[in-house]
């Protein structure tokens, strides 16, 4: 082999590699491109921070299945991540990764929720960027669970 051809062959195997093996500090973290395709927004959920005493024992399974408040974003591979209590009656998450321009959804799972849902998915009290939102898609979990979807303009504007 030459050496414009052992050369040649360096350059192929590094491209190959490149494109074809996924490096060790790789995360299934959200998706990037140019600067300025993702936009950050603010999730928050109207409901008490601290557990309702009146919840059926038919719930307990439920409670114990929900653990902290948390919400399911699409646009991380549905992870549960988990929101901040602001006591007395809400939750929040900011994110600044959510795509632009692209339908997304989440689903926020609430221990006070397990007497409406047996997984204690939300469906209402649920805003994003001050915008209230309605319970309009379905996000995978135990099955089929309600969330809510929206897109976010590059100007902030939140569609459902």
């Amino acid at each position: 082999m030459t050496a414009i051809s052992r050369s040649i062959h360096a350059v192929l195997v590094a491209v190959a590699l490149a494109i074809g093996a996924p490096g060790c500090d790789e995360s299934d973290g959200p998706p990037t491109g140019p600067s300025g395709s993702t936009a950050t927004i603010r999730i928050v959920f109207m409901g008490p921070t601290a557990r309702r005493s009146d919840l059926p024992a038919s719930a307990q399974p439920c409670v114990s299945g929900v653990g902290a408040t948390h919400t399911h974003p699409s646009w991380r591979n549905f992870a549960a991540i988990p929101l901040q209590p602001v006591p007395p009656d809400r939750y929040e998450i900011t994110f600044t990764d959510v795509p632009l321009n692209t339908r997304v959804s989440f689903r926020v799972n609430d221990q006070n929720s397990c007497d409406e849902n047996p997984t204690g998915a939300v469906t209402r009290n649920i805003l994003v960027n001050d915008v209230r939102l309605v319970q309009n898609a379905t996000t995978p979990g135990s099955g089929d669970e309600p969330g809510f979807a929206f897109s976010i303009a590059a100007n902030g504007t939140i569609t459902q």
